[in-house]
């Protein structure tokens, strides 16, 4: 068993998805409190500062606690959660037609392992139809999720090529996190 330090309905289904149990105790660290353009930077102190919340609240000891944090970039420019639907109009017609890059970041802490990763998945996608655009953002489904994409959604069908696990596209690299559950199993 292991404590997913997140509150995304989309990282859970990724762990039920691959038989992972866990507990779901998201934090309440603010991102829009950072002040970083970088991609890198911006998702590297997005998943500490949640890690720390979480870290001091709950410790590792009973459970892992694995805390992870996205970012979608595209020309260069940092495409976080849209604040309304205007914005993320702007970030999809950004990225129709064009590439996409989603870095996430994971934090897996037990008593005996830590794991630090940055994964990126990167997606040529061919242009969004216009209604397409306009039923996903009236949808609201375009709403918290980072860039306003959902590759495993809206923008499947639209996907020209990918490099990179689907997964970290989706917020959790859980490719690379299993064999970290499977060694604290054996050992507890």
């Amino acid at each position: 068993m292991i404590r997913l330090g997140s509150n995304s309905p989309t990282r859970a289904f990724i762990l039920k998805s691959h038989n992972i149990p866990f507990v779901q105790n998201g934090g309440t660290f603010d991102e829009d409190s950072i002040a970083i353009s970088d991609p890198i930077e911006f998702v590297k102190t997005a998943t500490k500062g949640k890690f720390d919340e979480l870290y001091q609240k709950y410790g590792c000891d009973d459970m892992p606690l694995l805390v992870a944090d996205s970012v979608v970039v595209c020309e260069g420019k940092l495409l976080r959660k849209a604040k309304d639907k205007e914005d993320a109009r702007a970030m999809i017609e950004l990225q129709s037609g064009n590439t996409t890059s989603v870095v996430s970041c994971m934090i897996f802490k037990s008593s005996t392992t830590y794991l630090f990763d940055i994964s990126t998945t990167t997606y040529q996608f061919f242009p969004f139809e216009k209604e397409a655009i306009d039923n996903y953002i009236n949808s609201g489904e375009c709403m918290g999720k980072a860039g306003a994409i959902m590759v495993e959604g809206f923008c499947k069908p639209y996907i020209k090529n990918v490099e990179g696990y689907e997964s970290t596209a989706m917020g959790l690299c859980v490719e690379k996190i299993i064999p970290f559950i499977k060694y604290y199993s054996t050992i507890k």
